[in-house]
C-alpha cells in the first residue's frame, strides 16, 4: 500500500515483513519507520548495532544501510515517506523528532513502548492503511497520521530520556557541545582531547564507552549529517558545499561523502 507523486516519486507506504523482510542490508530513499510489536534482535544502522526487544519503534534516516540481525523470523510493519511528502525539518515544532528520532549522531535510534502504547501505534498504522486502501487517499488525512505518530514517538522517547538514571560525564557532554560548535574545521579526536584537556588515549576509551561509538567516527557523522541536511533544503551545488564544510574539492567531498553513506552527493540529493 504506498502513494506516488505525478512524477512517479514514492511518496509514503506501509508494508509487512513478508513483503520486505529486511535481513539483509538495505538502502531506501525514505525515512524508514519499523513497527516491532514481538520478536528481538539486533538493529543495523550503518556502522552501529542496536540491541532491541519488542514491543519497539527503530529508524532510519534516507540512504542508511539498515537490516536486522535475528535468531527468529517474526513479523513487523515497515512505514515508510519521503521528505517532499512530509519534510521533519519544516515540522520540527509540530513534531520535535528531527534530532530525536532521526538525524541524531549521539543517540540509539529507537523508541521502547509499554503494552499500551503499542497498542495505540498498532491503531495508527491502521488508520495509514485503512486510508491508504482508499480510492482516492487523502494526502491530509495521511499527513495528519503521520504527524501524530511522529509527534507521540517523539513524546515518548523524550519522556524515557528524562527518565534515565544513569550518570552523565560532564566531560564527554562538553564534548558533544564541541563537536556541534567545531566540526566544520576541526576534524582530528587529538583537537577535542586538547580542548578537553585529556590524554588522546584517555580521550578516545572515555568517548567510546560513553557513546558507543569511536571519536572519528563520531566526528565524520557529524560532517555528514550537516551535509545530507545542505543536500537537502537548499539549492546550492556539489562545489559549494564542499567548500561551505571546509574540503579542499568537490572530489574529495564526494569521495568521503560515498564512503560514509555508499552513494554520491549527487545520488542522495537526487
Amino acid at each position: 500500500m504506498e502513494v506516488h507523486s505525478t512524477s512517479g516519486v514514492y511518496l509514503l507506504g506501509i508494508k509487512n515483513s513478508v513483503e520486505e523482510p529486511l535481513l539483509k542490508p538495505a538502502q531506501f530513499a525514505q525515512y524508514t519507520i519499523l513497527f516491532i510489536q514481538e520478536g528481538e534482535g539486533i538493529f543495523h544502522a550503518d556502522v552501529g548495532a542496536f540491541p532491541f526487544c519488542g514491543p519497539v519503534l527503530l529508524f532510519a534516516t534516507p540512504l542508511q544501510v539498515i537490516y536486522l540481525e535475528v535468531s527468529k523470523p517474526f513479523p513487523f510493519t515497515v512505514l515508510q515517506f519521503h521528505g517532499d511528502f512530509y519534510c521533519i525539518e519544516y515540522h520540527q515544532a509540530d513534531v520535535g523528532c528531527n534530532g530525536l528520532l532521526f538525524n541524531n549522531i549521539y543517540l540509539e535510534p529507537f523508541v521502547k513502548l509499554s503494552p499500551q502504547e503499542s497498542k495505540q501505534f498498532a491503531q495508527l498504522m491502521e488508520q495509514l492503511a485503512e486510508e491508504l486502501h482508499a480510492a482516492i487517499p487523502s494526502q491530509m488525512v495521511l499527513q495528519a497520521c503521520l504527524q501524530l505518530l511522529l509527534a507521540k514517538s517523539s513524546s515518548i522517547k523524550s519522556r524515557s530520556l528524562s527518565e534515565k538514571q544513569e550518570p552523565t560525564d560532564e566531560l564527554m557532554e562538553r564534548f558533544r557541545l564541541l563537536l556541534d560548535e567545531h566540526y566544520l574545521h576541526l576534524h582530528k579526536p587529538s583537537d577535542y582531547a586538547s580542548l578537553l584537556g585529556l590524554p588522546p588515549n584517555t580521550f578516545t576509551k572515555r568517548i567510546t564507552k560513553y557513546f558507543k561509538k569511536t571519536p572519528s567516527l563520531l566526528i565524520q557523522e557529524r560532517l555528514i549529517l550537516e551535509a545530507k541536511k545542505r543536500l537537502h533544503l537548499t539549492r546550492k551545488s556539489i562545489k559549494e558545499i564542499a567548500y561551505a564544510l571546509q574540503f579542499g574539492d568537490e572530489f574529495y567531498f564526494s569521495r568521503f561523502f560515498k564512503k560514509l553513506t555508499g552513494v554520491s552527493p549527487q545520488t542522495f540529493r537526487d
